[in-house]
């Protein structure tokens, strides 16, 4: 029999990931390429024959995802992989129905199929939604750790714009590493927090080389998840991130609702900027699904340099992009930060310049915030030329990393910090009870 034709629908992370442990070897199946949504300017490269395997000597093409229907008609492709996340159900199924009526199956890959084993323990931190407050408690449990002086390291879900082939492996140690791997903006805002508070992180496009590397300094691996994306590890320890700003959502969107499905402790994180009617409704919906996870309220308190300079001032609130965009929010903690200390929030949109005006067109959901869109050294000119015409007297940098060190801001800035409060001290016991079990091995 001839083998199945495969055309895998991504964003440069999971797809990639799902190519790499299943089909790159497997002869029961001929992958014809890749589509490509969400990130910029991600299409229209190759996935290239140094990571690809010997079955594709010449790499594999990466589509844009528009070009669904035409593509499986013009390859003959049997099979439809969707392999990338934060996509509500109903999109899903429209994505499903094209692949359908255009003659292919189309399929989902579970753990079984796209989780690594690991010779170390893993922790795995996921969300119901991106921007839920993943890298919060990805650091606070790398601090619980480091009191305990257990060696952690850290694995990011990949984040893969620049050459594929020079990414297999990366390894962050430094700040100086950022640019020695020319990271974008958004890699910069995963990876820096990290850093500077000591932790070695990894990232990559090969992640069965990655963990090679990384168990040969680590007790203890730290997934640190990307959008509501399922872990690429098998965890021994499941911790699922719900927002209570987007109630419902952790019910409705893939494949954040596994996560909530497959975890040991989810936390409802942002309490203490959340209604608690949406709280409640939160949880009962963790509850309906996941009966036997352990629930933890958990604060997101949010620090600024000087929040008094902001009373009666017009202001830019720039936040991050992912979760403004395909993460479905209108506001982030610069935002709330902002409106507390009395600024007038600036609208940038009738400002907006370049593939910033097309983010707006694309998201129209977004209010009058900029997101930090920076993938690529043009989209960074780009956003730094609209705060500059933008009539603000502040800027609030709302997001997880100092802009100014990547981009050039001329107006006076504001920068806001959040981390994770546990006043109950649940999540320090579970991951207590976490280093109990691994003296028992």
């Amino acid at each position: 029999m001839a083998p199945n034709r495969v055309l895998i629908m991504g964003a440069a992370g999971r797809d990639f990931h799902n190519f790499n442990v299943f089909y790159r070897d497997n002869a029961n199946y001929e992958v014809v390429g890749f589509t490509a949504a969400q990130i910029p300017d991600i299409h229209g490269r190759l996935y290239p024959p140094s990571l690809a395997g010997e079955l594709y000597p010449k790499g594999l093409p990466i589509y844009g995802e528009a070009d669904l229907r035409e593509i499986i008609a013009k390859e003959q492709v049997d099979e439809v992989v969707f392999a990338y996340s934060d996509v509500s159900h109903e999109d899903i199924m429209h994505k499903a129905s094209i692949a359908i009526a255009a003659g292919a199956d189309f399929r989902l890959l579970g753990p079984k199929h796209s989780m690594l084993a690991s010779r170390r323990p893993v922790i795995a931190v996921c969300a119901a939604r991106t921007g839920s407050g993943k890298s919060q408690v990805t650091r606070y449990i790398a601090e619980f750790f480091a009191k305990l002086q257990r060696r952690v390291v850290v694995i990011r879900h990949p984040m893969p714009y620049g050459d594929l082939a020079a990414q297999k492996v990366q390894r962050y140690a430094t700040l100086d590493d950022m640019d020695k791997h020319h990271c974008t903006i958004e890699e910069r805002e995963e990876y820096e927090p990290h850093i500077e508070r000591g932790n070695v992180l990894y990232a990559g496009v090969d992640y069965g080389c990655i963990l090679e590397e990384a168990e040969q300094e680590a007790e203890i691996i730290l997934w640190d998840g990307g959008n509501n994306d399922l872990p690429f590890y098998e965890p021994d320890l499941m911790i699922t991130i719900v927002d209570p700003h987007r109630p419902g959502h952790e019910l409705k969107y893939h494949p954040g609702e596994a996560n909530v499905r497959l975890a040991d402790v989810v936390i409802v994180n942002k309490v203490d900027t959340a209604l608690r009617e949406n709280i409640d409704t939160v949880i009962d919906n963790v509850r309906s699904v996941n009966p036997l996870a352990q629930i933890i309220e958990c604060r997101s308190p949010i620090t600024a340099t000087d929040l008094s300079v902001l009373e009666d001032k017009r202001v830019l609130v720039v936040e991050d992009g992912p979760t403004l965009t395909h993460g479905g929010m209108s506001y982030g903690a610069g935002f709330l930060a902002a409106k507390a200390a009395g600024g007038n929030i600036v609208d940038p949109r009738n400002v907006a310049v370049g593939s910033i005006v097309d983010t707006y067109n694309k998201y129209p959901h977004m209010g009058p915030i900029l997101p930090a869109m920076g993938y690529s050294s043009k989209q960074c000119s780009e956003l730094a030329a609209t705060i500059s015409k933008c009539d603000a007297e502040v800027v609030v940098i709302g997001t997880p990393i100092d802009l100014q060190r990547v981009i050039e801001i001329s107006k006076p800035t504001v920068r806001v910090t959040y981390e994770l409060a546990d006043d109950s001290g649940s999540l320090e016991q579970v991951l207590r009870d976490f280093v109990s079990r691994l003296g028992e091995r």
